[in-house]
């Protein structure tokens, strides 16, 4: 069972940085969480470094663009790291061919527009409809909010059947956006897998965004690394198969398995949900403060 913490100060002198996931940890998609900011800045001021790690299907240009619209201080983070960083890497080096079919929302045409330097003499990447596409490039649904999976059923057994593979720009199954839940590439990407198609993904818990990172903070082989965050299946998962310990928040995507005190998980249901989902993160907390 993991150990139940009531603030990020009553371990965090035992990490040099942190991977810290956005939403549902940080933020609720519409605004911040204070106390989890508070934290962030108060681990920093005593020399830790903070990566904002997040399954958002943008370049972190555009991340980072966002959390100074919902008014998250600078002084809460070092660096900013997407799965769009990771998974536009590998776009750009012809994971699924130059001509794609995007399915996601015009938020993420950056995604496709913002071509990084290293990446400046790469061929062209160019949106086309499913019937001309080499491959497919999920962001999200066109609907986030009335979509589902099963939607896009027929399109995509023909994309099976011609065996198109999809690059996902982001492996979370769903958000909260504010109360709305909502359905996120991982989750058509999932689908597609059951259909028998192809998906590839870079974003947690897969190693290229891990690998991304690290790179950028430059901390050395012996740093000790931290991850937080409320996916199960990504955040907890990816920690697990990086070889270091992590922070589960259990007041995020899951809080409703832990008793009605989001602040105050039980334990005995904790320990019962972990051991249905085979994963052991170090420790836990209601909410990241």
């Amino acid at each position: 069972m993991p150990r139940i913490i009531a603030s990020l100060a009553e371990i965090s002198a035992g990490y040099d940085a942190l991977f810290c996931d956005l939403w549902g940890c940080l933020h609720n998609g519409k605004q911040p969480y204070p106390a989890a900011v508070a934290a962030l800045q108060a681990y920093r001021a005593q020399g830790g470094k903070v990566c904002l790690m997040t399954n958002a299907p943008r370049p972190s240009q555009y991340v980072i663009a966002q959390l100074d619209r919902m008014g998250v201080p600078r002084d809460a983070w070092d660096l900013v790291v997407s799965s769009g960083d990771a998974a536009q890497d590998a776009m750009f080096a012809g994971a699924v061919g130059l001509k794609v079919w995007h399915i996601g929302t015009e938020k993420d045409l950056g995604f496709f527009d913002d071509v990084p330097e290293v990446h400046a003499a790469a061929a062209p990447i160019r949106r086309v409809q499913l019937a001309e596409a080499e491959g497919i490039v999920a962001s999200g649904p066109f609907d986030e909010i009335k979509e589902t999976p099963e939607d896009y059923r027929a399109r995509f057994i023909d994309a099976r059947d011609r065996g198109l593979p999809m690059l996902c720009a982001n492996p979370d199954i769903v958000v909260d956006l504010g109360e709305t839940r909502i359905y996120c590439a991982g989750a058509l990407a999932e689908f597609y897998e059951s259909l028998g198609g192809q998906a590839l993904y870079f974003g947690k818990p897969h190693a290229p965004i891990y690998q991304r990172a690290r790179q950028l903070m430059g901390l050395g082989a012996e740093a000790r690394y931290l991850a937080v965050g409320d996916g199960i299946g990504t955040d907890i998962l990816g920690a697990e198969q990086q070889g270091i310990d992590s922070i589960f928040v259990t007041g995020g995507l899951a809080a409703e398995a832990f008793g009605t005190d989001v602040e105050d998980p039980d334990a005995g249901l904790l320990d019962e949900w972990l051991a249905v989902q085979q994963r052991r993160p170090t420790y836990a907390i209601g909410r990241l403060r």
